[in-house]
């Protein structure tokens, strides 16, 4: 057991190490020309996690492998359920209904897409597509971390759907900015900002895009894309179910445990405490801040038990999907976006 007597040292040098590297991700990430370029300390602690697993890993002491879990798994689980605090009911009333209608259609048409696409036409195995699909469709890197500790995946699979929501989010974030400047989204800034929170991947991507356009796009882009995030919660309670009915079918009534995400449940209860307005301002800042380290700490935990030559192995099935998911979320969500605000 990682917190037994013999093995508790080794337990916290592990952890106190990840805390380390995370520091020195969110060091990184908040230099100039990173933040400029929007590059989150999440993403970041992925590299650098992958950077260190794939290179001098093996100079780590064995023992302290209990910790670095305990980071990717533990701590990951209470990060995205104090994820909450960034969110209240009352922001998610202020969109409206072609905000959150739009939330749902494109969550719900993204996974379907990714499902399909990436396990029927690409060939990738289920966990893998499904963890690529929902970073694009909810809230990229904090969706990929929370999804994966309920289908259980690999931390392999994890990574190259991170990689995705890197990658296309990032591209995402300059591309509809560029292509509102050149008037080929015939969008208000308000219908704009609906359309950059209800497709890009991340909330930093999302920030970043909606902000380009102006104030008033930049608050509604944030908004919808927290709209988002609050699905988080709802979608893991019916993968979790899903999981049970699978299991069940598969291994019998005696051969399973019931793979209930409770800290999507604490994700709901900070968003409802978060909603009262009892807590200071100042306290819920810090609360966020904090959290953000703690994911930033899981994203570094995930990335040393990358292996690039898994991620070699798996070829570039992954990055079509992502890019096929991209091409849906800026042409089907154009489409969404246009038709509910003209025809509602």
């Amino acid at each position: 057991m990682p917190f037994s007597k013999p093995n508790r040292a080794f337990t916290f040098n592990g952890i106190f190490f990840v805390s380390m590297m995370a520091l020195a991700a969110m060091f990184i990430a908040g230099m100039p020309v990173l933040r400029g370029l929007n590059i989150s300390p999440l993403m970041m602690g992925v590299i650098l996690g992958m950077a260190y697993g794939n290179t001098l890993r093996t100079s780590m002491p064995d023992e302290w492998a209990g910790g670095i879990n305990f980071c990717s798994k533990r701590i990951l689980r209470l990060a995205v359920a104090f994820y909450g605090f960034q969110l209240t009911f009352q922001e998610i009333n202020e969109v409206g209904l072609i905000g959150f209608l739009t939330s749902v259609i494109m969550l719900v048409t993204t996974l379907l897409i990714g499902l399909g696409i990436g396990s029927y036409v690409f060939k990738l195995d289920k966990a893998t597509a499904f963890l690529t699909a929902i970073g694009a469709a909810v809230c990229g890197a904090a969706a990929v971390l929370a999804a994966e500790s309920v289908i259980k995946a690999k931390p392999h699979q994890a990574a190259v759907a991170l990689l995705t929501v890197i990658l296309f989010g990032s591209v995402a974030m300059f591309a509809y900015p560029a292509l509102y400047a050149a008037g080929w989204l015939a969008f208000t800034p308000m219908e704009y900002g609906i359309y950059t929170g209800g497709t890009i991947h991340e909330v930093a991507h999302a920030v970043a895009a909606g902000n380009a356009v102006g104030p008033e796009a930049g608050t509604t882009a944030v908004i919808v894309k927290m709209t988002r995030v609050l699905m988080l919660a709802p979608l893991l309670l019916i993968i979790g179910i899903f999981m049970v009915k699978r299991i069940h079918s598969t291994r019998g009534a005696e051969q399973y445990k019931i793979p209930i995400p409770w800290f999507a449940f604490g994700f709901i209860g900070c968003v409802a405490l978060n909603s009262l307005y009892i807590i200071p301002v100042d306290w819920v800042v810090l609360i966020n801040q904090i959290d953000i380290f703690l994911l930033t700490m899981a994203m570094t935990a995930l990335g040393m038990e990358v292996s690039i030559s898994k991620l070699k192995a798996m070829g570039p099935a992954p990055f079509y999907l992502g890019f096929v998911l991209l091409l849906w979320l800026m042409l089907g969500g154009y489409g969404v976006v246009y038709g509910l605000s003209h025809y509602l």
